[in-house]
């Protein structure tokens, strides 16, 4: 649940809305079974392209060789990141197994443990996140939708002059920034790190085009215009 910015100058705002990458359940079934929090399974080692993307935007070398490496030379000052509670996964049994919900409504999310995971110096704390706390389980999907095209939006025109990296959840990526942007689309597949490219003018009242090809940026979509 992170978003970054970087400085722009041209007369175009870009935001890329990204899926997480792999995350452990998936590639190891038998973890929920001890899991202390099973509604909040980590990324696997090579999934965790959050801190490898911030790692490529603020690095000193134009093409570093291993961006993975902890010695990679880095300018924390060329980018901002920031945890964002509103861009969090669907809270509801459409995402997470009602018995694997915390039955006491507490979801256990330290930010200054997550904060500490990012590479020092890009975290910006002046900024004010658009939502203060989790949302209230249990949400409709429909209600999570509306949440993420709000969130985003807000994002969006509180850095009207920056670049956006919002790093989400599968229905934040394919169900909202596709479908919310294009007429008669249905998302039938979002893969991990598959992303959406809005750009729009940097005026804040200009609308978000999308930028987008069927397939090529991990996501599948139908859609009743032929040009897609």
């Amino acid at each position: 649940m992170a978003t970054a910015a970087q400085t722009v100058d041209q007369q175009q705002q870009h935001l890329i809305v990204m899926r997480h990458g792999d995350r452990i359940d998936n590639a190891e079934p038998l973890w929920i079974s001890a899991a202390a929090k099973p509604w909040d399974p980590p990324l696997t080692e090579s999934g965790k392209t959050v801190k490898e993307a911030v790692i490529a935007l603020c690095a000193i070398n134009d093409n570093p060789l291993d961006l993975t490496s902890e010695n990679v030379s880095i300018d924390p000052s060329k980018i901002k990141v920031s945890i964002e509670y509103g861009i969090c996964e669907i809270l509801s049994k459409e995402a997470i197994r009602p018995d694997l919900a915390p039955k006491n409504g507490e979801w256990g999310f330290n930010i200054l443990q997550l904060e500490t995971m990012l590479p020092a110096g890009t975290v910006d704390h002046s900024v004010e996140r658009v939502y203060q706390e989790m949302p209230q389980w249990e949400e409709t999907v429909t209600g999570a939708r509306e949440r993420y095209v709000r969130v985003i939006a807000a994002l969006a025109d509180k850095f009207p002059s920056e670049n956006l990296l919002i790093v989400t959840h599968g229905e934040g990526v394919g169900g909202v920034a596709v479908s919310a942007f294009l007429k008669d689309t249905t998302v039938y597949e979002v893969e991990y790190c598959a992303y959406t490219h809005l750009q729009r003018q940097t005026a804040i009242s200009s609308k978000f085009e999308l930028v987008a090809t069927n397939g090529q940026s991990g996501i599948l979509f139908v859609s009743k215009n032929p040009t897609l």
